[in-house]
């Protein structure tokens, strides 16, 4: 089996089972700062987006820097490095005694993690150029699986072990993501012998610096308009089902119904994407993503936010992937690590942005006004990827087959 395969099933097991755990705190979240002491729908909702959104600035400051050390020391240290601290800091969050301990914890995780980044990297620049759109849909199966699956297990856990022991779960799934990484992940490293670039020196290194840019606003965009809605959705359905026993439970199969649209979908939206064009398939998910949330304002049982979710999924699963994509093809191989550690800044922001966003607009508006938020900016950033990108692509295309 060739090296670059044997690494993508390591890696899609790693990226699966550390999804799985992180995903299992979302749904809980806003319970865990009740039992932490905030009372009340509107302050729970407020510090649900603080706490979630915190993680995402340091994310944000240090992307970039562990994207640097990815290309002067190798792609597989920085998987070690991220997915260690996962288990250690997770940890620790299940003895938090209060919402500034766990808003602090949050930011010291986002400092040396970007584990999600470091494993992007290391199967993109170890892909082939024709391969990479379905490897990295490939991969993201190993994320939105762990994501569909850790909702569920995780409003289980809770019932069983309380919401403390759910966070020591996660750090013990994190350590086993690191255990796998280090026994089987291979890396024949190759050092840079260029000095470090500066973010202009990287950014003229770029054959279209232009679309690179407009991919980079829309990773912040999609995360944003994504991230707007996911820490209180918990929230959202305390409404629509008041009374019920169950809501970590129900909230967990809610979030995990975007999970199973998106591992059904991602590897066929990946071949797809080296088929047709990345370009194509980005600015198509784009759209139906934008209309689907229009409808999810209007439920009015957990059912119909499930269905609207499931097809959301099947959208959203050929967001990042195409991104990723695209970046892997129009970023020299030397600058690969510094490329990603800038898109997922820009990624981090867009989450922590949205999570803060939909907080404070749903406590003041109400929660229904998050998804008219959301479809407008997926829409208004479609028009955009279409006039940069698409059609940037497509003149290439009539020219080339005009020349030739």
């Amino acid at each position: 089996m060739e090296l670059w395969k044997k690494n993508l099933i390591v890696c899609w097991f790693a990226v699966f089972i550390v999804s799985s755990g992180m995903s299992q705190m979302a749904p809980i979240l806003p319970l865990y700062i009740k039992q932490l002491g905030i009372a009340g729908t509107a302050a729970i909702a407020q510090w649900s987006g603080i706490v979630y959104g915190s993680n995402f600035i340091s994310l944000t400051i240090f992307s970039p820097i562990w994207g640097n050390f990815a290309d002067k020391y190798g792609r597989k240290p920085m998987v070690l490095r991220a997915s260690l601290w996962l288990a250690i800091i997770m940890t620790c969050m299940g003895f938090a005694q209060n919402v500034y301990q766990l808003t602090g914890l949050r930011i010291l995780q986002g400092a040396l993690s970007g584990f999600q980044s470091a494993m992007i990297t290391l199967v993109a620049s170890q892909t082939p150029v024709e391969r990479s759109g379905w490897a990295l849909g490939t991969l993201f199966t190993g994320q939105v699986g762990g994501t569909l699956l850790g909702p569920l297990f995780g409003g289980y856990l809770a019932e069983i072990i309380g919401l403390r022991g759910v966070f020591i779960a996660i750090g013990n799934l994190c350590f086993i993501a690191f255990i796998a990484s280090y026994l089987f992940v291979e890396e024949h490293f190759i050092a840079n012998s260029k000095k470090s670039l500066s973010f202009s020196e990287v950014w003229r290194q770029l054959p279209s610096p232009r679309i690179t840019g407009c991919l980079f606003i829309t990773t912040l965009a999609m995360q944003l308009a994504l991230m707007s809605i996911q820490p209180i959705i918990t929230v959202f359905i305390i409404q629509l089902s008041p009374g019920t026993t169950h809501v970590a439970l129900i909230a967990g199969a809610v979030f995990a119904a975007s999970g199973l649209a998106s591992i059904l979908a991602a590897p066929k939206l990946g071949k797809l994407s080296d088929r047709v064009g990345p370009q194509k398939v980005l600015l198509a998910a784009l759209i139906v993503a934008g209309i689907i949330f229009i409808p999810q304002a209007f439920v009015t049982t957990s059912l119909q936010l499930g269905l609207l979710r499931f097809l959301l999924g099947l959208a959203t699963a050929g967001l990042l992937p195409s991104i990723n994509s695209l970046i892997k093809r129009s970023t020299p191989d030397f600058i690969t690590g510094r490329a990603f550690g800038y898109n997922q800044s820009a990624q981090f922001m867009g989450m922590f942005l949205g999570s803060l966003f939909g907080g404070q607009v749903a406590s003041v508006f109400g929660i229904k006004y998050v998804f008219f938020f959301t479809a407008a900016l997926l829409l208004i950033n479609a028009l955009w990827v279409y006039f940069t990108i698409y059609s940037d692509k497509l003149n290439k295309s009539n020219s080339n087959r005009a020349t030739s």
